[in-house]
């Protein structure tokens, strides 16, 4: 007895008939993949939007802008290693209390001791880089939990700090060292209405990112990974292009670009793409995943805990020279606090508390939604008070947001 083949073809899945609705659908798709990716920075959107309408549109004034960022630079260069830190699977306190111990050290060579600031500059970077080294040592070598060595490292540095500050402030400093804190590219070219060298970097900068998302595209692809439908792509690159417009025409209609965004732009670049593509990178992605695995793989986990803590206070002397040279004096009272902003600041970029998730991107974007929510609290008048309790609330939902994401994607 023979059985009859039912041939009828089966239904088109709804949505996928290459309507509207298809389209839509996949651009559906292509954000939950991506939420991760795209959540804080669509937050980050809704934050400028609403304090700007809720002040007038003061927010996104020029001159307040450039504030901005002089304002959160060192905050932002703090998020960049912390980030690493915590892809890498550990935490570190002690990034305030060693950011002031920098600026006191600067203050040290250049004021009393009467050194060129390059040299002093050179001095304090090396002075970050050890300390980072020793507790580095002590976590990768010695075994002890990285939250027990920083946190003797924030006691330490605290108090190393008021034993060379002697209790006062301490200042000032050279005038080139308060230009890269506070100074902005010079003018050149002819005499316009903008500010012709950021003009130019905007520009370049949109060139780049443009070719960046292809390249990262067209790799992607010959992964056979998952990308955007091509509609979805070009909608992301106009709008990649154009808020780096907006905020090249903002800054170019004041004063122009800061000397500290140039130096912010060179750390995004430069650990973005040690990152994604460099092989630390990817061992520091590793261990923080599965360190058991990665061991098996022959990563060589303590010298890669050693170097990104050993980066960590590299980045740390960098903020208090930024810092000090910001308020032209260095205080025992700086970077209070500093640890745990580069901590929510990670956080809410993205990254995860078991380690191995994170992005460079990401850590800018978390100290921008911090800055901007700072910026714009204090200009509708919110007090210090509530503030502290909208950015607890901030943090909370920005992981309760990465532990809901986790559950959804296992499910």
């Amino acid at each position: 007895m023979s059985t009859v083949t039912d041939k009828t073809p089966a239904a088109a899945p709804p949505g996928r008939n290459g309507s509207g609705d298809g389209l839509l659908q996949l651009m559906l798709d292509g954000m939950r993949r991506n939420m991760r990716q795209y959540g804080m920075l669509i937050a980050l959107g809704l934050i400028v939007a609403l304090f700007a309408v809720w002040t007038d549109g003061d927010l996104l004034l020029p001159r307040n802008v450039s504030n901005l960022v002089l304002q959160n630079s060192y905050i932002l260069i703090l998020a960049i290693g912390m980030m690493l830190v915590i892809i890498a699977g550990h935490i570190d306190l002690s990034v305030g209390s060693l950011t002031a111990f920098v600026g006191s050290m600067a203050a040290v060579f250049m004021v009393r001791n009467d050194i060129p600031w390059p040299l002093a500059v050179v001095l304090c970077l090396l002075v970050g880089a050890i300390a980072g080294a020793v507790q580095g040592w002590f976590i990768a070598y010695g075994g002890i939990p990285s939250f027990i060595v920083t946190l003797a490292g924030m006691l330490t540095f605290r108090g190393l700090t008021e034993i060379f500050l002697e209790g006062q402030t301490l200042g000032p400093f050279p005038k080139g060292l308060q230009k890269v804190a506070n100074g902005f590219m010079p003018e050149v070219g002819p005499e316009t209405n903008y500010h012709n060298l950021t003009l130019l970097l905007g520009l370049a900068l949109i060139g780049l990112v443009v070719l960046q998302e292809v390249r990262d595209r067209r790799r992607q692809k010959e992964f056979a990974l998952d990308v955007l439908p091509a509609k979805l792509f070009l909608l992301k690159l106009v709008a990649l292009a154009s808020a780096v417009l907006v905020v090249t025409m903002l800054l170019a209609s004041y004063k122009g670009a800061p000397i500290v965004l140039l130096i912010l732009g060179a750390l995004l670049v430069g650990f973005g793409y040690v990152m994604r593509n460099a092989v630390i990178g990817r061992h520091i992605y590793a261990i923080g995943g599965n360190l058991p695995a990665a061991k098996l793989s022959g990563v060589r986990d303590k010298k890669v805990t050693f170097l990104v803590f050993l980066n960590m206070g590299m980045l740390a002397a960098l903020a208090g020279l930024v810092f000090a040279a910001r308020f032209n004096a260095a205080s025992p009272k700086a970077g209070l606090n500093f640890e745990l902003e580069a901590i929510a600041a990670a956080f809410i970029g993205g990254a995860s508390m078991a380690g191995g998730v994170g992005t460079v991107l990401g850590a800018i974007i978390g100290g921008l939604v911090l800055g901007v929510l700072n910026n714009g609290m204090n200009l509708v008048g919110i007090g210090t008070d509530w503030q502290q309790v909208i950015k607890g609330l901030v943090l909370l939902a920005a992981v309760g947001f990465d532990v809901w994401n986790k559950r959804k994607v296992g499910s």
